[in-house]
């Protein structure tokens, strides 16, 4: 038997989300891999890091199509893109745009970039949370989202193996970005993270990148289905 193939070489990735914190750290990991990177957000990335970018919000289901239609090949789609708003997503309507970016959008993407994944016998990769596992009282809109997050991972793997796509996600623990600086400097709520989480610190982006450079790959290609909590132990403690 060859040894396990680990290159992303010459595999053409999106990330939506792209100019966020995890979302850059993922682009940035797929293209010193090889991989050719475009980035979906909307808003530019900081800095100019070498990737495509396209302006796009995920809840706009003519400017995915949109994008869809401009991208020839596709190997790889990430879903990154994402927010949350402490204290106020019991608003119904706070609510359902935050479900509207993290849920509706992945499948807005997931249904527009099918026929790409389809012919290249590609991969669809998703994002979920900690909060996939447990509530959120602060967060209702953030944890229903990435709850069902995992549920449609199950499904869209089951509808789409008849096209050769694997469609697997990312469930990330405690990681230091911009959408978590609320948590981290909420000094009662850090003592919790903290007396749980084996590693006692928040993680950097660049440690769940890995994760994902390995989803993408041939290694790979029996994974299919599954969230994998990248948390430094978090939901086994």
């Amino acid at each position: 038997m060859p040894a396990p193939d680990f290159s992303v070489a010459g595999q053409h990735v999106l990330i939506s989300g792209g100019a966020g914190g995890i979302g850059t750290a993922f682009a940035k990991a797929f293209r010193d891999s090889g991989a050719r990177v475009t980035i979906c957000d909307v808003r530019p990335p900081a800095t100019d890091a070498g990737f495509t970018f396209e302006q796009v919000d995920v809840r706009d289901t003519s400017a995915v199509e949109g994008l869809a239609a401009r991208i020839k090949t596709l190997n790889v789609l990430i879903h990154c893109a994402g927010r949350l708003i402490r204290h106020e997503e019991h608003k119904p309507d706070v609510f359902m745009d935050i479900v509207n970016i993290h849920l509706v959008g992945n499948m807005r993407l997931a249904t527009s970039f099918r026929p790409h994944l389809a012919a290249t016998k590609g991969c669809l990769i998703n994002i979920g949370s900690m909060y996939s596992y447990f509530g959120a009282a602060m967060l209702p809109a953030y944890a229903s989202a990435k709850t069902a997050i995992i549920g449609l991972t199950k499904s869209l793997a089951v509808a789409y193996a008849e096209d050769g796509i694997r469609v697997n996600a990312i469930a990330p623990g405690w990681i230091k970005t911009e959408i978590s600086r609320g948590g981290r400097e909420e000094p009662a709520f850090n003592e919790k993270v903290m007396m749980r989480l084996p590693t006692k610190r928040w993680s950097e982006p660049e440690e769940l990148a890995g994760t994902a450079v390995f989803l993408a790959s041939p290694a790979a290609r029996l994974i299919n289905g599954v969230t994998i909590p990248v948390d430094g132990g978090y939901v086994a403690s």
